[in-house]
């Protein structure tokens, strides 16, 4: 039995792609870029409000020692100011 010899047809290589191809292609970098970018600011305005929270939060707890040097307890309802002693409880 003879074997069947394949016929490739190659075709020319191309040696740019077409005009919407590299439109939509630098449409897809430039979403990429500005992505990146957004996400980098983002990323900035997540570090300041961070350490905006870390201050507040030291804030808290020398205004909480300070309650407790005051009433003996930092047990306050923040709704009407009533202070709950533990040994009440």
């Amino acid at each position: 039995m003879a074997k069947k010899e394949k016929t490739i047809e190659l075709k020319a290589k191309a040696e740019k792609v077409t005009q919407e191809e590299l439109k939509k292609l630098q449409d897809i970098v430039s979403n990429i870029s500005s992505l990146q970018s957004e996400i980098g600011r983002i990323e900035s305005q997540k570090h300041i409000q961070l350490h905006k929270l870390a201050v507040v939060r030291d804030e808290a707890a020398l205004f909480q020692s300070k309650l407790e040097e005051t009433y003996g307890t930092a047990e306050v309802n923040i709704q009407d100011g009533s202070i709950t002693y533990k040994d009440a409880k």
